[in-house]
């Protein structure tokens, strides 16, 4: 029984998923400061109010509705898809396609000089071509 939960627990999605809740605990604190310290002053300049709670609100038989909070909500929602796109999803596409390109290339390389070689030399192994395409984007990170 302890066997499978240190299975369990040493699996990679478990630590993936542990990474994504301490991640998305940072995340929450930048976007609260920046809607603390940020939007809510302007909002605070604009209508008088210092967050958007009370903007829009009515009340009507005891029950309030607020527009202001729904769309502060929504504000906070678009903060973080922002973040998480233009700082974790770019970067990591555009990694990928570097990594996929230099790939290709160190392909088309290794098959231009078995047309050469005619076969003569033995096909590298995956190691061999991890250490090749590692070395191919440290060079293109070089040069960037």
């Amino acid at each position: 029984m302890i066997d499978g939960f240190k299975k369990f627990i040493s699996r990679g999605n478990m630590i993936d998923m542990a990474v994504g809740v301490v991640m998305g605990g940072a995340v929450t604190a930048v976007v609260n400061a920046i809607v603390n310290h940020l939007i809510n002053p302007l909002i605070a300049m604009i209508f008088g109010k210092p967050n958007m709670d009370g903007l829009l609100a009515f009340t009507f038989n005891g029950a309030t509705v607020s527009v202001g909070a729904i769309l502060g909500a929504l504000l906070n929602f678009l903060i973080i898809a922002v973040a998480v796109y233009f700082f974790i999803l770019v970067p990591i596409n555009k990694f990928r396609d570097m990594s996929d390109a230099l790939l290709a290339k160190a392909k088309l390389k290794e098959s231009e000089a078995e047309d050469a070689d005619e076969g003569k030399e033995p096909e590298p192994t995956a190691e061999q071509q991890t250490i090749a395409l590692l070395t191919e984007i440290r060079d293109q990170l070089a040069k960037a």
